[in-house]
């Protein structure tokens, strides 16, 4: 089975969309294809939103902000949008998101905070959904099995 593409979009791919590229690329430690773009991307990743990740051992202060292209919502199979509106492409058959998240643009740290957190819980679930775990067994079944 080939690996789940996400593709996560904001309008400048500066903020959100970088920090929860960098959160799955990170906790699906490469079993997720990642990537991120912009409708009108800025010329630089948001310095408060590389600090904030930075804080959970995450760096993205070398990713540069894309801009959106019709090919990489269509070679990927979750399309995550962040406050682009109308200038995302829809296309039949994707699975699409529309994270309602407060954008970190011109924020102070203690305010890019909360946004972080809650880009990461909702990475976490994409996660678990797209790669869920094989239940393991019960050990006091194997226990019981060798006659121990």
């Amino acid at each position: 089975m080939s690996k789940p593409t996400v593709l996560f979009v904001c309008i400048h791919n500066a903020g959100r969309s970088q920090m929860a590229a960098g959160y799955l690329r990170h906790l699906g430690g490469g079993r997720v294809e990642v990537r991120s773009a912009g409708s009108t991307p800025a010329a630089m990743v948001n310095p408060v939103a590389v600090r904030a990740m930075a804080e959970e051992g995450i760096d993205i202060a070398s990713e540069q902000p894309k801009v959106l292209t019709t090919d990489a919502v269509q070679l990927s199979d979750v399309v995550i949008t962040m406050g682009c509106g109308d200038t995302c492409p829809f296309y039949p058959g994707k699975r699409y998101e529309d994270w309602v998240l407060d954008d970190p643009a011109g924020q102070d740290i203690e305010t890019v905070r909360p946004i972080r957190d809650e880009i990461r819980r909702r990475v976490e679930n994409l996660l678990a959904e797209l790669l869920p775990t094989p239940p393991s067994p019960d050990l006091s079944e194997s226990d019981a099995a060798i006659g121990a």
